[in-house]
Protein backbone atom coordinates (compact mmCIF):
# COMPACT_ATOMS: atom_id res chain seq x y z
CA UNK A 1 0.00 0.00 0.00
CA UNK A 2 1.74 4.00 -1.08
CA UNK A 3 1.75 5.98 1.57
CA UNK A 4 -0.16 9.35 1.43
CA UNK A 5 1.99 12.31 -0.69
CA UNK A 6 2.94 14.36 2.37
CA UNK A 7 1.46 18.64 1.43
CA UNK A 8 3.93 20.91 1.97
CA UNK A 9 4.17 22.74 4.68
CA UNK A 10 2.37 26.19 5.42
CA UNK A 11 3.53 28.47 7.85
CA UNK A 12 2.21 31.78 8.30
CA UNK A 13 3.96 34.64 10.15
CA UNK A 14 3.20 37.66 11.32
CA UNK A 15 5.45 40.44 11.82
CA UNK A 16 3.96 42.54 14.96
CA UNK A 17 4.35 45.38 16.75
CA UNK A 18 1.46 46.64 18.86
CA UNK A 19 -1.31 44.09 17.70
CA UNK A 20 -2.86 43.29 20.48
CA UNK A 21 -6.36 44.44 19.50
CA UNK A 22 -6.00 42.72 16.58
CA UNK A 23 -4.32 39.30 16.62
CA UNK A 24 -7.42 37.24 18.14
CA UNK A 25 -9.71 38.42 15.47
CA UNK A 26 -6.93 37.79 12.76
CA UNK A 27 -5.75 34.51 13.90
CA UNK A 28 -9.30 33.00 13.94
CA UNK A 29 -9.91 33.95 10.11
CA UNK A 30 -6.19 31.51 9.23
CA UNK A 31 -7.73 28.62 7.59
CA UNK A 32 -6.58 25.55 9.97
CA UNK A 33 -6.90 22.94 7.51
CA UNK A 34 -4.77 24.51 5.10
CA UNK A 35 -1.77 25.97 7.23
CA UNK A 36 0.52 24.17 9.07
CA UNK A 37 1.84 26.43 11.83
CA UNK A 38 2.19 29.99 12.47
CA UNK A 39 4.71 32.28 14.21
CA UNK A 40 4.35 35.80 15.55
CA UNK A 41 7.95 38.04 16.05
CA UNK A 42 7.35 40.89 18.24
CA UNK A 43 9.17 44.03 17.24
CA UNK A 44 9.42 44.70 21.53
CA UNK A 45 5.78 46.21 21.03
CA UNK A 46 4.61 48.33 24.51
CA UNK A 47 1.29 46.55 24.55
CA UNK A 48 -0.15 42.91 25.69
CA UNK A 49 0.64 41.41 21.81
CA UNK A 50 3.35 38.75 23.52
CA UNK A 51 0.48 37.90 25.69
CA UNK A 52 -2.29 37.24 23.39
CA UNK A 53 -0.05 35.29 21.05
CA UNK A 54 0.55 33.18 24.05
CA UNK A 55 -3.07 32.42 24.94
CA UNK A 56 -3.46 31.37 21.55
CA UNK A 57 -0.51 28.89 21.76
CA UNK A 58 1.70 30.76 18.85
CA UNK A 59 5.30 30.20 18.35
CA UNK A 60 6.58 33.62 18.89
CA UNK A 61 9.92 35.39 18.79
CA UNK A 62 10.51 38.62 20.95
CA UNK A 63 13.15 40.98 19.72
CA UNK A 64 15.42 42.60 22.48
CA UNK A 65 14.89 46.09 20.44
CA UNK A 66 13.11 46.92 18.05
CA UNK A 67 14.57 46.40 14.19
CA UNK A 68 11.65 47.68 12.25
CA UNK A 69 9.23 46.31 9.83
CA UNK A 70 12.11 44.92 7.34
CA UNK A 71 14.26 43.72 10.03
CA UNK A 72 10.76 41.54 11.88
CA UNK A 73 10.06 40.43 8.46
CA UNK A 74 14.03 38.72 8.20
CA UNK A 75 13.58 37.41 11.66
CA UNK A 76 9.73 35.69 10.42
CA UNK A 77 11.53 34.14 7.30
CA UNK A 78 14.77 32.83 9.43
CA UNK A 79 12.43 31.38 11.59
CA UNK A 80 10.21 30.07 9.20
CA UNK A 81 12.37 28.08 6.90
CA UNK A 82 13.98 26.52 10.42
CA UNK A 83 10.77 25.46 10.92
CA UNK A 84 10.71 23.26 7.50
CA UNK A 85 8.41 25.57 5.60
CA UNK A 86 7.73 25.01 1.82
CA UNK A 87 5.39 28.03 1.62
CA UNK A 88 5.39 31.31 3.34
CA UNK A 89 3.00 33.53 4.61
CA UNK A 90 3.40 36.74 5.30
CA UNK A 91 0.11 37.99 6.86
CA UNK A 92 0.28 41.85 8.65
CA UNK A 93 -2.02 41.40 12.29
CA UNK A 94 -3.80 43.98 12.08
CA UNK A 95 -6.81 42.45 10.67
CA UNK A 96 -6.92 44.90 7.68
CA UNK A 97 -6.43 41.52 5.07
CA UNK A 98 -8.94 38.39 4.85
CA UNK A 99 -6.67 35.68 6.00
CA UNK A 100 -9.73 33.02 4.44
CA UNK A 101 -8.43 33.90 1.10
CA UNK A 102 -5.00 32.06 2.23
CA UNK A 103 -5.72 28.87 0.16
CA UNK A 104 -6.52 31.14 -2.92
CA UNK A 105 -3.00 32.91 -2.53
CA UNK A 106 -0.58 30.18 -2.05
CA UNK A 107 -2.57 27.84 -4.91
CA UNK A 108 -0.37 29.16 -7.45
CA UNK A 109 2.63 28.39 -5.57
CA UNK A 110 1.77 24.90 -4.56
CA UNK A 111 0.53 24.28 -8.28
CA UNK A 112 4.10 25.44 -9.39
CA UNK A 113 3.13 28.59 -11.70
CA UNK A 114 4.16 31.34 -9.25
CA UNK A 115 7.14 31.96 -6.69
CA UNK A 116 5.92 34.94 -4.99
CA UNK A 117 1.99 35.81 -4.57
CA UNK A 118 0.58 39.30 -3.77
CA UNK A 119 -2.93 39.68 -2.43
CA UNK A 120 -4.29 42.66 -4.34
CA UNK A 121 -6.32 45.41 -2.91
CA UNK A 122 -6.83 46.91 -6.07
CA UNK A 123 -7.85 44.38 -7.84
CA UNK A 124 -11.22 45.02 -5.64
CA UNK A 125 -12.47 48.34 -4.72
CA UNK A 126 -10.19 49.73 -1.55
CA UNK A 127 -11.54 53.08 -1.91
CA UNK A 128 -15.16 51.27 -0.59
CA UNK A 129 -12.58 49.42 1.76
CA UNK A 130 -11.95 52.48 3.91
CA UNK A 131 -8.77 53.07 1.94
CA UNK A 132 -8.06 56.79 2.61
CA UNK A 133 -7.90 58.41 -0.87
CA UNK A 134 -4.44 60.14 -0.50
CA UNK A 135 -3.11 56.53 0.02
CA UNK A 136 -4.90 55.53 -3.16
CA UNK A 137 -3.47 57.71 -5.18
CA UNK A 138 0.33 57.29 -3.71
CA UNK A 139 -0.14 53.61 -4.17
CA UNK A 140 -1.36 53.67 -7.66
CA UNK A 141 1.23 56.07 -8.73
CA UNK A 142 3.98 54.08 -7.27
CA UNK A 143 2.42 51.07 -8.74
CA UNK A 144 2.26 52.54 -12.21
CA UNK A 145 6.66 53.14 -11.93
CA UNK A 146 6.92 50.04 -10.81
CA UNK A 147 5.51 48.26 -13.51
CA UNK A 148 7.28 50.07 -15.96
CA UNK A 149 10.71 49.28 -14.15
CA UNK A 150 10.07 46.03 -12.88
CA UNK A 151 8.17 45.11 -16.58
CA UNK A 152 5.22 43.61 -14.89
CA UNK A 153 1.50 44.43 -14.70
CA UNK A 154 0.76 44.07 -11.57
CA UNK A 155 -2.24 45.86 -9.72
CA UNK A 156 -0.72 46.53 -6.60
CA UNK A 157 3.32 46.17 -4.66
CA UNK A 158 2.32 47.10 -0.90
CA UNK A 159 0.34 45.08 0.15
CA UNK A 160 0.70 43.37 3.85
CA UNK A 161 -0.49 39.72 2.84
CA UNK A 162 1.90 38.11 0.43
CA UNK A 163 3.31 34.69 -0.12
CA UNK A 164 6.61 32.88 -1.29
CA UNK A 165 8.08 29.88 -2.26
CA UNK A 166 10.94 28.21 -0.12
CA UNK A 167 12.71 28.19 -3.36
CA UNK A 168 12.54 32.24 -3.82
CA UNK A 169 13.32 32.66 0.10
CA UNK A 170 16.66 30.75 -0.32
CA UNK A 171 17.47 32.11 -3.94
CA UNK A 172 17.24 35.55 -3.00
CA UNK A 173 19.49 37.47 0.09
CA UNK A 174 16.72 39.29 1.78
CA UNK A 175 19.14 40.02 4.59
CA UNK A 176 21.14 42.58 2.64
CA UNK A 177 17.24 44.68 2.27
CA UNK A 178 16.67 47.60 4.57
CA UNK A 179 15.19 47.21 8.00
CA UNK A 180 12.81 49.87 6.93
CA UNK A 181 9.21 49.29 5.01
CA UNK A 182 10.97 49.84 1.97
CA UNK A 183 12.12 46.14 2.46
CA UNK A 184 9.16 44.60 0.83
CA UNK A 185 9.87 46.33 -2.41
CA UNK A 186 13.40 46.32 -2.72
CA UNK A 187 12.34 42.12 -1.93
CA UNK A 188 10.42 42.43 -4.93
CA UNK A 189 13.53 43.98 -7.09
CA UNK A 190 15.58 41.15 -6.17
CA UNK A 191 12.73 38.49 -7.14
CA UNK A 192 12.77 40.33 -10.77
CA UNK A 193 16.69 40.39 -10.80
CA UNK A 194 16.54 36.67 -10.21
CA UNK A 195 13.42 35.76 -13.04
CA UNK A 196 11.36 34.57 -10.67
CA UNK A 197 7.35 34.59 -11.21
CA UNK A 198 4.89 36.74 -9.44
CA UNK A 199 1.47 36.67 -9.57
CA UNK A 200 -1.48 38.59 -7.27
CA UNK A 201 -4.81 37.62 -6.48
CA UNK A 202 -7.59 40.06 -5.13
CA UNK A 203 -8.04 40.35 -2.07
CA UNK A 204 -10.53 42.40 0.37
CA UNK A 205 -9.17 45.01 3.03
CA UNK A 206 -10.28 46.62 5.97
CA UNK A 207 -9.38 49.99 7.46
CA UNK A 208 -10.70 51.00 10.75
CA UNK A 209 -9.67 52.77 13.53
CA UNK A 210 -7.24 49.84 15.78
CA UNK A 211 -5.50 48.65 12.28
CA UNK A 212 -2.09 49.82 11.88
CA UNK A 213 -1.45 52.51 9.03
CA UNK A 214 2.02 54.05 8.24
CA UNK A 215 0.65 57.79 8.96
CA UNK A 216 1.51 60.57 6.12
CA UNK A 217 5.28 61.98 6.96
CA UNK A 218 6.24 57.80 7.47
CA UNK A 219 4.22 57.14 3.60
CA UNK A 220 6.34 60.30 2.22
CA UNK A 221 9.38 58.58 3.60
CA UNK A 222 8.70 55.33 2.34
CA UNK A 223 7.49 56.56 -1.40
CA UNK A 224 11.32 58.24 -1.73
CA UNK A 225 12.87 54.95 -0.57
CA UNK A 226 11.07 53.09 -3.09
CA UNK A 227 11.67 55.51 -5.83
CA UNK A 228 15.58 55.18 -4.87
CA UNK A 229 14.68 51.36 -4.84
CA UNK A 230 13.47 51.83 -8.79
CA UNK A 231 16.48 53.54 -9.70
CA UNK A 232 19.04 51.20 -8.25
CA UNK A 233 16.92 48.87 -10.02
CA UNK A 234 17.10 50.59 -13.42
CA UNK A 235 20.81 51.19 -12.56
CA UNK A 236 21.48 47.06 -11.91
CA UNK A 237 19.02 45.87 -15.17
CA UNK A 238 21.09 48.28 -17.13
CA UNK A 239 24.85 47.03 -15.57
CA UNK A 240 23.73 43.80 -16.77
CA UNK A 241 22.81 44.73 -20.07
CA UNK A 242 25.74 45.86 -20.66
CA UNK A 243 28.08 42.95 -19.40
CA UNK A 244 26.01 40.70 -21.33
CA UNK A 245 26.67 42.76 -24.25
CA UNK A 246 30.53 43.25 -23.67
CA UNK A 247 30.39 39.41 -22.94
CA UNK A 248 28.91 39.23 -26.47
CA UNK A 249 31.42 41.17 -28.14
CA UNK A 250 34.44 40.04 -26.91
CA UNK A 251 33.57 35.99 -27.53
CA UNK A 252 32.48 36.95 -31.09
CA UNK A 253 36.53 38.73 -31.52
CA UNK A 254 38.01 35.61 -30.16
Amino acid sequence: MQSPVERPKVVVVMPAYNAARTLVRTYREIPSDVVDHVILVDDLSRDDTVAVAQLLELQVVVHRQNLGYGGNQKTCYDTALAEGAEVVVMLHPDYQYDATRIPDLIAPILEGKADMMLGSRFLGDPLAGGMPRWKYVANQFLTGLENRVFGLRLSEYHSGFRAYSRGLLEAIDYHANSDDFVFDQELVSQVVMAGLRIGEIAVPTRYFPEASSVNFRRSVVYGLATLRTLLRHRRAVRSRSGKATGDATATATR
